[in-house]
């Protein structure tokens, strides 16, 4: 006869990575990486990290700030990229000295790895590229945390390979990202098995809630999304145990210049983590 025993799933002890201060897994509280897609201006990044690292401060939330300098891998040719590494790696260092906050930058090109470090205390590999291997033994010898997009072609057993690309350089600080996995044509699906097969590597795992609600092709020249369901995975998502959230927020998302459809308001943020935070403290 099955008993509940039998249905309990393997427990496996998550060691703790630490970027900038804000710890994941290991027993931590529940982190949130947050921010842009992309770096539209000076203007808007400062002005919504300040408002990110305000809120999170009043609030006691673990909280990364993510954006992109340089978003290579658009739909369109026409689609907006950012300001580049320079430019854009200069108003992530000031961000990062004005409000206190660790923050998080997607490397695209091996050549960008050793730069990316000197201001990002997260580097990420793209869903995209995270078969890479020069990228990815790039962004590992930096030394600095490795956030490995679990690829939308990827299965959850198939990160090992990915993990072990990073290992090879003896780096081992390293979180796992879920953001969803092609299910057909222009379609994404949340398997929240993932989230526990990943985690039985020992590193932490992040739900990224707003890139798993896209629609690739969605629309004539970019992708599509469907933010509405972004609350409910990412509930279930902390109930299945991850060690932390990242969602993509614009304090005017129909006007953002990439991931419109997906990303989630500003105002929205902390009401939705509280909510999350509650289920987290509830499941642990």
């Amino acid at each position: 006869m099955t008993t509940a025993k039998d249905l309990m799933l393997k427990k496996t002890r998550v060691k703790c990575v630490t970027a900038g201060g804000v710890r994941f897994g290991g027993g931590a509280p529940l982190a949130l990486i947050a921010g842009p897609c992309v770096i539209e201006s000076r203007e808007m990044a400062v002005d919504l990290a300040g408002r990110l690292a305000g809120w999170a401060r009043r609030a006691k939330v673990p909280f990364v700030f993510k954006a992109s300098y340089d978003k290579a891998n658009r739909t369109s040719i026409r689609g907006f990229r950012g300001p580049g590494l320079s430019a854009g790696l200069d108003i992530l260092a000031e961000i990062k000295e004005r409000f206190g906050v660790p923050v998080l930058v997607d490397v695209h090109r091996p050549e960008d790895a050793a730069a990316s470090a000197r201001v990002g205390d997260i580097l990420q590999v793209p869903a995209f590229l995270c078969r890479q291997t020069d990228l990815v033994v790039a962004i590992a010898e930096t030394g600095r945390v490795v956030n490995i997009k679990k690829g939308q072609f990827l299965s959850p057993w198939d990160i090992r390979h990915v993990i072990a690309k990073v290992e090879s350089t003896g780096n081992r600080r390293i979180l796992l990202t879920e953001r969803g996995a092609s299910f057909g044509y222009g379609n994404l699906v949340v398997d929240m098995r993932s989230l526990a097969v990943m985690r039985e590597t020992g590193y932490p795992v992040v739900f990224d809630g707003t890139h798993s609600v896209q629609i690739p092709g969605g629309r004539s020249e970019g992708t599509g999304g469907d933010r509405q369901f972004v609350p409910v995975l990412s509930r279930a998502a902390v109930a299945a145990g991850c060690d932390g959230l990242f969602w993509e927020t614009h304090v005017r998302p129909e006007e953002a210049l990439s991931d419109k459809d997906n990303a989630l308001p500003l105002e929205a943020i902390g009401p939705l983590f509280a909510v999350c935070r509650k289920v987290a403290e509830a499941v642990r």
